[in-house]
């Protein structure tokens, strides 16, 4: 057996590390030209299924690092109006892991082979095996294609064409606020929890959470896993301010020409008039760190055939981030693809792996979706989803 793996995300990682650690060669296939070429956003908060999946596929001490590496959020999700004045604090005592994206990304990376530029186009299935062909001629034969390329995933629009990723109806300005003395004082002690927002009558939002390290990387690093680079190691708190499309008044493609200070100066124009502090906390982001995020979401469908092309992470059930699931249903898509690779025949283990993710990963979709229209005005999945 061997794998194909297109996307070089959290989900597609997660499963190269699982396969290696079970003797199955695979390959990954990335079509940005390195691994700090696209914005994806900040601050990932992982679970208890998200962490359970990085201990099944990473060696004991790159998991060790991981954990080293995380923050330690207070177990509860603040939710304020836009004055500041507590609404609400849903508590939860689960494992709660605040970690800068790219960090967990890198030590995914640690000791993998992944091929840059490479731009899937289409693949072949035949009775031996799949191949997949990328944009500037190559291809690559193997036993099984897992498309782990995003929420836009060609892979997905070839493989499974009625499977929708549909607008959310929300945009959200990404920014990153560094955490100095200074502005620590900017939030109270109960805002270093998983996540906290204000939300205004209109479903605008600023939303926030912080990346403290628990001791610093460097020593974590030389500690635990010498050999390996981590290019991140300053605290932050990271920072959205999000709202209806309508309310923005601009189109992707408009956002995606602006600045990152005319992002900023919309962010600001969006909580004009709100608590003083949340209007502080937009003045103090890292201006170049700034960018837009439309929001979307897959469409739950049912179960399909299994073959020799497979799913992993938003390529099949990009969600809202208001569930804050996405990272930890692309993991846990991972290990137990990998998991199930290892120990059944390969048309199986791939049945048996969709067989469970359809169920758990559209209801992570579905939950999100609530999520978002309660608190932030998402559209609702449509009928049947």
């Amino acid at each position: 057996m061997s794998v194909i793996i297109v996307g070089a995300g959290l989900g597609g990682l997660c499963l190269a590390q699982g396969l290696r650690q079970a003797g199955i060669p695979c390959r990954v296939y990335e079509r940005d030209p390195a691994p700090e070429f696209r914005k994806q956003g900040y601050r990932l908060h992982i679970d208890g299924a998200g962490d359970t999946a990085l201990r099944e596929v990473l060696r004991p001490e790159l998991h060790e690092l991981f954990r080293a590496t995380a923050g330690r959020a207070l177990p509860h999700t603040n939710v304020y109006d836009e004055r500041l004045r507590l609404l609400t604090r849903l508590e939860d005592e689960g494992t709660h892991l605040n970690i800068n994206r790219f960090t967990l990304r890198q030590i995914l990376l640690y000791g993998q082979e992944v091929r840059y530029g490479k731009r899937f186009t289409h693949h072949e299935t035949d009775d031996d095996g799949v191949t997949a062909h990328f944009a500037d001629g190559t291809s690559a034969r193997g036993s099984l294609l897992v498309g782990a390329d995003g929420v836009n995933s060609p892979v997905r629009r070839q493989y499974l064409p009625h499977a929708e990723v549909v607008d959310a109806g929300l945009v959200h300005l990404y920014g990153r606020i560094p955490l100095t003395p200074d502005t620590r004082r900017l939030f109270d002690p109960e805002m270093f929890a998983i996540f906290s927002m204000a939300v205004s009558p209109e479903r605008t939002m600023a939303g926030f959470a912080p990346v403290d390290y628990p001791e610093p990387v460097a020593s974590a690093v030389a500690r635990l896993v010498p050999g390996i680079e981590l290019r991140d190691h300053d605290p932050y708190m990271t920072c959205a301010v999000g709202a209806r499309r309508e309310v923005l008044g601009r189109t992707d493609d408009e956002l995606a020409a602006l600045s990152p200070g005319d992002l900023q100066k919309l962010a600001l124009g969006l909580v004009d008039g709100w608590h003083p502090r949340v209007r502080a906390f937009v003045e103090h982001w890292d201006v170049a760190a700034t960018f837009p995020q439309p929001i979307r979401t897959s469409l739950p469908i049912a179960p399909w055939e299994p073959s020799r092309v497979t799913l992993v992470g938003d390529a099949i059930h990009a969600m809202s981030p208001a569930g804050g699931a996405g990272a930890n249903t692309a993991l846990r898509d991972g290990a137990a693809l990998a998991s199930a690779l290892a120990g059944a025949p390969l048309l199986e283990a791939v049945a048996a792996y969709e067989s469970a993710m359809v169920e758990y990963g559209f209801a992570a979709v579905r939950e999100s979706a609530e999520n978002g229209r309660r608190y932030l005005g998402q559209n609702p999945l449509t009928a049947g989803a």
